[in-house]
Protein backbone atom coordinates (compact mmCIF):
# COMPACT_ATOMS: atom_id res chain seq x y z
CA UNK A 1 0.00 0.00 0.00
CA UNK A 2 1.09 3.57 -1.03
CA UNK A 3 1.27 6.28 1.63
CA UNK A 4 -0.91 9.68 0.25
CA UNK A 5 -0.99 13.20 1.54
CA UNK A 6 -3.49 15.63 -0.09
CA UNK A 7 -2.87 19.09 1.70
CA UNK A 8 -4.33 22.23 0.80
CA UNK A 9 -1.77 25.63 1.06
CA UNK A 10 -1.83 29.10 1.02
CA UNK A 11 0.26 30.12 -1.23
CA UNK A 12 3.38 29.07 -4.47
CA UNK A 13 6.15 30.03 -1.07
CA UNK A 14 4.53 27.63 0.72
CA UNK A 15 3.76 25.49 -1.74
CA UNK A 16 7.64 25.37 -3.05
CA UNK A 17 9.07 24.34 0.17
CA UNK A 18 7.09 21.21 0.30
CA UNK A 19 9.12 20.45 -3.22
CA UNK A 20 12.53 21.45 -1.65
CA UNK A 21 11.69 19.60 1.51
CA UNK A 22 11.28 16.76 -0.85
CA UNK A 23 14.05 17.06 -2.76
CA UNK A 24 16.08 17.25 0.47
CA UNK A 25 15.06 13.60 0.99
CA UNK A 26 15.72 11.69 -2.41
CA UNK A 27 15.92 8.31 0.03
CA UNK A 28 11.46 9.15 0.12
CA UNK A 29 10.11 7.08 -2.24
CA UNK A 30 7.91 9.94 -3.99
CA UNK A 31 6.10 8.04 -6.42
CA UNK A 32 4.24 11.32 -7.60
CA UNK A 33 3.77 15.06 -6.59
CA UNK A 34 0.55 16.85 -8.20
CA UNK A 35 0.32 20.40 -7.60
CA UNK A 36 -3.36 22.45 -8.46
CA UNK A 37 -3.53 25.79 -7.77
CA UNK A 38 -7.31 27.12 -7.21
CA UNK A 39 -8.06 30.87 -6.91
CA UNK A 40 -7.74 31.07 -2.64
CA UNK A 41 -4.81 28.75 -2.73
CA UNK A 42 -3.17 25.40 -3.31
CA UNK A 43 -3.66 21.66 -3.66
CA UNK A 44 -0.70 19.30 -3.36
CA UNK A 45 -0.76 15.71 -3.42
CA UNK A 46 1.98 13.14 -2.59
CA UNK A 47 2.14 10.03 -3.20
CA UNK A 48 4.75 7.51 -1.98
CA UNK A 49 5.74 4.72 -3.64
CA UNK A 50 6.11 2.31 -1.02
CA UNK A 51 4.51 2.64 3.05
CA UNK A 52 6.58 5.17 4.78
CA UNK A 53 7.60 4.11 8.82
CA UNK A 54 5.36 5.24 11.37
CA UNK A 55 8.20 7.64 12.23
CA UNK A 56 8.55 9.10 8.76
CA UNK A 57 4.43 9.47 8.34
CA UNK A 58 4.39 11.29 11.67
CA UNK A 59 7.00 13.78 10.85
CA UNK A 60 5.86 14.43 7.19
CA UNK A 61 2.21 15.04 8.40
CA UNK A 62 3.80 17.32 11.24
CA UNK A 63 5.26 19.49 8.41
CA UNK A 64 2.73 19.19 6.12
CA UNK A 65 0.50 20.38 9.39
CA UNK A 66 2.79 23.38 10.03
CA UNK A 67 2.56 24.85 6.23
CA UNK A 68 -1.12 23.57 5.41
CA UNK A 69 -4.22 21.83 6.37
CA UNK A 70 -5.03 18.15 5.02
CA UNK A 71 -7.41 18.78 2.12
CA UNK A 72 -11.16 16.91 1.30
CA UNK A 73 -11.06 18.22 -2.51
CA UNK A 74 -14.53 18.54 -4.22
CA UNK A 75 -15.49 15.69 -6.70
CA UNK A 76 -14.29 17.93 -9.44
CA UNK A 77 -10.69 18.28 -8.28
CA UNK A 78 -11.00 14.38 -7.38
CA UNK A 79 -11.75 13.55 -10.65
CA UNK A 80 -8.87 15.48 -12.02
CA UNK A 81 -6.35 13.75 -9.54
CA UNK A 82 -7.79 10.50 -10.49
CA UNK A 83 -7.21 11.00 -13.99
CA UNK A 84 -3.86 12.12 -13.79
CA UNK A 85 -2.82 8.87 -11.85
CA UNK A 86 -4.61 6.99 -14.65
CA UNK A 87 -2.47 8.25 -16.91
CA UNK A 88 -3.88 10.91 -18.59
CA UNK A 89 -2.51 14.03 -19.97
CA UNK A 90 -2.87 17.24 -17.63
CA UNK A 91 -3.75 18.97 -20.49
CA UNK A 92 -7.17 16.74 -21.02
CA UNK A 93 -7.53 16.62 -17.46
CA UNK A 94 -7.36 20.73 -17.01
CA UNK A 95 -9.85 20.79 -20.32
CA UNK A 96 -12.71 18.12 -18.90
CA UNK A 97 -11.94 19.41 -14.81
CA UNK A 98 -11.84 23.24 -15.26
CA UNK A 99 -9.09 22.66 -13.05
CA UNK A 100 -5.22 24.40 -13.14
CA UNK A 101 -2.26 21.75 -13.29
CA UNK A 102 1.24 23.35 -12.54
CA UNK A 103 2.87 20.34 -11.90
CA UNK A 104 2.51 16.47 -11.85
CA UNK A 105 5.11 13.73 -11.34
CA UNK A 106 8.35 14.57 -10.57
CA UNK A 107 8.16 17.32 -8.23
CA UNK A 108 9.54 20.27 -9.70
CA UNK A 109 10.10 23.70 -8.29
CA UNK A 110 10.90 25.42 -11.74
CA UNK A 111 7.24 24.67 -13.10
CA UNK A 112 5.57 26.44 -10.20
CA UNK A 113 8.12 29.31 -10.60
CA UNK A 114 6.84 29.77 -14.06
CA UNK A 115 3.28 29.38 -13.39
CA UNK A 116 3.75 31.98 -11.00
CA UNK A 117 5.96 34.46 -12.85
CA UNK A 118 3.19 33.99 -15.98
CA UNK A 119 0.23 34.32 -14.30
CA UNK A 120 1.60 37.48 -12.17
CA UNK A 121 2.83 38.71 -15.98
CA UNK A 122 -0.96 38.43 -16.81
CA UNK A 123 -2.40 39.60 -14.16
CA UNK A 124 -0.31 42.95 -13.86
CA UNK A 125 -0.42 42.12 -10.29
CA UNK A 126 0.74 39.71 -7.68
CA UNK A 127 -2.07 37.76 -5.41
CA UNK A 128 -2.08 36.72 -2.23
CA UNK A 129 -1.74 32.93 -4.00
CA UNK A 130 1.11 33.74 -5.72
CA UNK A 131 2.94 34.89 -3.07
Amino acid sequence: MMTEYLYYLANASLTLRVVQFLHSRPQTPVSFVTVIHQIDGWVVRIKFTEQLSPQQDGDFRAFLNELGISYQPPMRVQMALWSLEGGQFPVDVMRRYQVAIVSHGSPEKEEIEAFRQQFVRGLGYCPETLA
